[in-house]
């Protein structure tokens, strides 16, 4: 069961808060080469659109998230403004070199971020907050490697495998996450967390 927030969960900013326009090219080769389509929107497969899968991308105006799969699956990727020339500009660890779905990253709160991080399930164990701060190693700020639920108040996240941004990545949006694998991983395993503010 993955935990994603689609654009249904966000009324107010379909219906004109959303002023902000997302614009993002993908192509189909390495290096802003081959077939370029244009993504403003969520695109749950590529395929659809003609294009087999996305090696590289240019966030104009973000963010997005993308996945290796379609419908939003496998491992994801935050993509915040700029040039990715190939997987590795995305990743920092090849499990494969393309993507298949994406759609923007809705920031409802771009100037405040509070996130609570528990070690272990419902809201248990030992307890971190965080507020208008990214933390490289969540160890070396006295907390363990293990989070095993969360709660976003506000703001967006992304929580990292490893510590200094490093691994998987997942995508953490205003709501509560009971179990690690709302969030989408595989293990309780965060070891670093940063805020999104493009």
């Amino acid at each position: 069961h993955r935990h994603n927030r689609s654009a249904e969960f966000y009324p107010m900013i379909n219906a004109g808060m959303g002023m902000m326009a997302y614009k993002m090219y993908v192509f189909d080769q390495e290096n802003f080469q081959g077939r370029m389509i244009e993504i403003n929107a969520e695109c749950m497969n590529v395929c659809e659109m003609g294009m087999d899968r996305v090696r590289s991308l240019r966030v104009e105006c973000g963010p997005f998230v993308g996945w290796e799969q379609m419908n939003f699956c496998g491992d994801m990727y935050i993509l915040e403004k700029g040039d990715y020339p190939r997987w590795d500009s995305w990743s920092n660890c090849q499990r494969n070199d393309y993507l298949l779905s994406f759609r923007p990253i809705y920031l409802l709160d771009p100037e405040k971020h509070k996130i609570c991080l528990y070690e272990v399930g419902d809201y248990k164990g030992r307890k971190m907050e965080i507020m208008d701060d990214d933390v490289p190693s969540l160890y070396s700020y006295g907390f363990t490697d293990r989070v095993g639920s969360i709660i976003v108040s506000c703001g967006t996240w992304v929580g990292y495998q490893y510590p200094g941004y490093r691994g998987s990545q997942y995508l953490l949006e205003k709501g509560d996450y009971r179990h690690f694998n709302e969030y989408g991983a595989r293990c309780p395993m965060m070891q670093s967390m940063r805020r999104i503010r493009d």
